[in-house]
């Protein structure tokens, strides 16, 4: 996910109304992962402005300037994050509009770009909010985007269960073969779980009985893709455990999802 997508983006407002995939970014200080209040009150504009409501999802990507160890970085970039989800929480943003939310570390410098050090970095310490219109699709389109969100509703799983079922399967084999006929395609495989407490982050695999259970979905799924003909170089795989609620059923999030990250 680390070459996921970048919506070529504009901080101007009326940039918001005029596409369907809309990027916005905010800036951080050095070293930090809180906001001043000017980026603050920016924010703050665009989620009450009546454009926002056009849009169904909200993807959360961080990122740090070069300086710093990689480990710092990732962790950084993750508390950045953090951060404006729980402001787009406090400002009324419900759970389940908030898809992804992904710390992508420090940006590295291009040599070209020695002459204006201090700006780039200062652009490189942000957190891009991306406005979704089109939250997901069920199947692979025919057109598929890098962004788009596939919600493979009939891979479904058992209450605390990693295993495939039958209908899973049955699933899985229709989807391998569209993937064949998008042969360059790349995607993340996503995992989740439902019903788990607030205490925790993911549930416990009663196949494996550790705390990994949205990971350990994501994981038989890319296997099994695996089996079926797809290279392991086009996929990656993920737990989410119960970040992204849909809002549905409980069964409806016990689910995994295919991220197109590149074409």
């Amino acid at each position: 996910m680390k070459n996921g997508f970048l919506i070529v983006c504009t901080l101007t407002f009326g940039f918001l109304s005029a596409q369907i995939n809309t990027v916005q970014s905010v800036y951080f200080e050095l070293d930090k992962f809180t906001l001043n209040q000017n980026e603050i009150n920016k924010m703050v504009k665009i989620l009450d402005s009546t454009t926002f409501s056009r849009f169904k999802a909200i993807y959360l990507y961080g990122y740090c300037d070069d300086r710093g160890s990689v480990e710092y970085n990732e962790k950084l970039s993750k508390n950045r994050v953090d951060y404006i989800q729980k402001l787009l929480i406090a400002k009324g943003i419900a759970q389940n509009k908030i898809f992804i939310c992904e710390g992508r570390g420090k940006v590295n410098l291009d040599k070209n770009a020695l002459k204006n050090i201090k700006e780039i970095r200062d652009k490189n310490r942000r957190v891009d909010l991306i406005f979704v219109k089109n939250v997901f699709y069920t199947s692979i389109p025919e057109h598929p985007k890098v962004g788009d969100n596939i919600v493979l509703e009939r891979v479904l799983f058992e209450m605390g269960s990693s295993e495939l079922t039958v209908n899973a399967k049955k699933e899985l084999d229709r989807i391998a073969i569209l993937l064949k006929k998008h042969k360059t395609l790349r995607f993340e495989i996503k995992g989740h779980v439902c019903c788990t407490s607030t205490k925790f982050s993911d549930a416990i695999d009663k196949e494996t009985l550790d705390r990994s259970l949205s990971e350990n979905r994501a994981k038989n799924v890319f296997m099994y893709l695996r089996s079926k003909g797809i290279s392991p170089y086009r996929m990656s795989y993920k737990g989410y455990g119960n970040q992204f609620p849909l809002g549905k059923e409980d069964a409806k999030d016990r689910r995994v999802e295919l991220y197109i990250t590149q074409l």
